[in-house]
């Protein structure tokens, strides 16, 4: 079996926090958020910033493996929203750790300069 590869940093844990502002299902804003792949690992899903969603513990282990489509249907939860939500966030997040890299790997920024939770949501004021 090939080795999978889970990388997440915490640095875009608390960005994809941020950015959704609670449960990425629900909209819960309960502070102990569970990180919840769209693509359940065991369906071959990844811990990557493009498949993980902040959970509240209910969606999470409501959701456990599930197709996530079919499991927002199920729950009457708005499949578009979730979708179209997703994509936006994951895009615009992949741009910008995508840009932190390239200042990182060009030599005009630092690692220690790359975004905390704290200037993610300063940001956003």
């Amino acid at each position: 079996m090939a080795r999978v590869t889970h990388d997440l940093t915490d640095a875009q844990w608390d960005a994809l926090g941020t950015a959704w502002g609670g449960c990425a299902y629900c909209g819960s804003s309960v502070t102990s958020l569970q990180k919840d792949c769209v693509q359940a690992i065991s369906r071959g899903g990844r811990y990557t910033l493009g498949n993980v969603v902040p959970a509240c513990g209910s969606c999470n282990s409501s959701k456990c493996n599930a197709e996530v489509t079919g499991w927002l249907r199920r729950k009457k939860l708005d499949e578009r929203a979730f979708l179209l939500r997703h994509y936006e966030i994951s895009t615009e997040l992949a741009n910008r750790f995508a840009r932190l890299r390239e200042s990182v790997a060009e030599g005009t920024c630092r690692t220690r300069d790359l975004p905390t939770a704290q200037t993610t949501r300063d940001e956003k004021r």
